[in-house]
């Protein structure tokens, strides 16, 4: 066989797996942000005001919840202590990354107004 050939089939073969390598690596610019929320899950109720709200942010430059600045640790996690007056209230949590892409979760929750019945003496 004719190494001319031969060497042409390894370069095109090295050209497409350093290709499909780049492609690999840049999935997670390419998706945009992802969020999760852990906590509180949708639909639950609750009879304290102080809400934790848990999650996890993927490809982000900014991050809020409820419209207000939130941090993220090395690993994308974040947790929030919110006031929340007793009814129903909707958390969002919402990201953008460094392109401009926005994306949102939001998890609904009742926040029950609880009054323990107090003996007077």
């Amino acid at each position: 066989m004719n190494p001319r050939p031969l060497s042409v089939v390894l370069l095109g073969a090295l050209a497409l797996i350093i290709a499909g390598y780049g492609l690999f690596e840049a999935r997670r610019i390419i998706e945009g942000p992802v969020v999760t929320i852990y906590m509180p899950v949708n639909g639950s109720a609750t009879s304290s005001t102080g809400v934790i709200i848990t999650g996890n942010a993927q490809n982000i430059s900014f991050l809020t919840i409820n419209d207000k600045p939130s941090f993220t640790d090395q690993k994308g996690n974040f947790t929030e202590t919110l006031s929340i007056p007793p009814g129903f209230a909707v958390l969002t949590v919402a990201a953008t990354d460094r392109f401009g892409r926005r994306t949102s979760k939001e998890v609904s929750i009742n926040v029950l107004n609880y009054c323990p019945l107090t003996k007077n003496v």
